[in-house]
């Protein structure tokens, strides 16, 4: 595995999403060298081809892109620039793509710590899911120079069928968060619509059927409402990873002044799920919790 090589990438964070798009990268012929904290998660992906790198620092030893699929701002700070971080090994000229949720905030602080090293940065984070995650075919909301997206559309283009630069660095954060408040009103729509019907004595998979006909019809109301009607909530995109990305979206909105109060309110019901020990379950959960302040689920 050569650094310099175009087909060289790395991939820092093996968590849901993250071992799916570098299973993608595998699988369109890159060279990929994988670390991960819990170093456990590597070994399907060595087992497929990829090299095992026991720090970031060792990954950016083999290749001068790094993309990373991080939890939350403090694991993106640590990799970038705590002991053995990307920062201090990565020589000028390289590039990272972070497809992490995270403030768009400490996304502009971090291109502006790693420019300062000659390093661009990328912000990159996808939407799709697990699913779309293993096949390639994510949805990818760029920010960052147009040299630096450029340089990194072919490594993009492996994980993800669409992919946009929304601008400079921090506008793929924001885009971001505009689609999980988005599809967060959805959530709720559908859950209280299922809801409506039970309390009605209609059955909602029926109301499902027939709302897929028409105006209604969404990806939420295709997939995340077959858990509802199923009581399936094994993860999926985990409750506490979404009330993080909400909460992030309502701090960019109260910074900028944007009135949100549909988000607002999902949240606090995320928060309620994630009180009550569904933080690990899919968050599809908060339609359960609907149900159940409405007195409308089935025994």
């Amino acid at each position: 595995m050569t650094p310099t090589d175009d087909r060289s990438v790395g991939f820092i964070g093996l968590g849901i999403m993250g071992s799916g798009m570098a299973a993608s990268l595998l699988r369109r012929g890159y060279e990929v060298a994988v670390h991960n904290r819990t170093r456990a998660a590597e070994a399907k992906l060595v087992a497929a081809g990829a090299t095992a790198a026991g720090s970031p620092a060792e990954v950016a030893r083999r290749a001068r892109v790094v993309m990373l699929c991080l939890s939350d701002t403090a694991a993106v700070e640590a990799v970038l620039f705590g002991p053995d971080g990307l920062a201090g090994a990565l020589p000028a000229g390289s590039h990272v793509i972070d497809t992490s949720t995270i403030a768009a905030s400490a996304t502009r602080r971090h291109a502006q710590r790693l420019a300062e090293r000659g390093i661009s940065l990328v912000d990159a984070p996808v939407s799709g899911g697990q699913a779309a995650a293993q096949s390639g075919e994510l949805s990818c909301m760029a920010g960052g120079t147009e040299a630096a997206f450029d340089h990194c559309l072919p490594y993009l283009q492996a994980i993800a069928t669409r992919v946009l630069r929304m601008g400079d660095n921090g506008a793929g954060q924001v885009a971001k968060a505009c689609n999980q408040v988005a599809v967060s009103a959805v959530m709720l729509g559908v859950a209280e619509a299922f809801a409506l019907a039970r309390a009605n004595g209609v059955d909602p998979a029926a109301v499902r059927e027939a709302l897929l006909g028409g105006a209604a019809r969404s990806n939420i109301l295709e997939k995340n409402a077959v858990r509802l009607l199923q009581d399936d909530y094994k993860p999926g995109f985990r409750a506490g990873l979404m009330h993080k990305d909400l909460r992030l979206a309502l701090e960019c909105g109260t910074d900028a002044g944007a009135y949100m109060p549909v988000a607002a309110t999902v949240l606090q019901l995320l928060q309620a799920a994630c009180n009550t020990g569904h933080a690990q379950e899919d968050w599809s959960v908060v339609g359960k919790l609907v149900a159940d302040l409405a007195q409308a689920r089935h025994a």
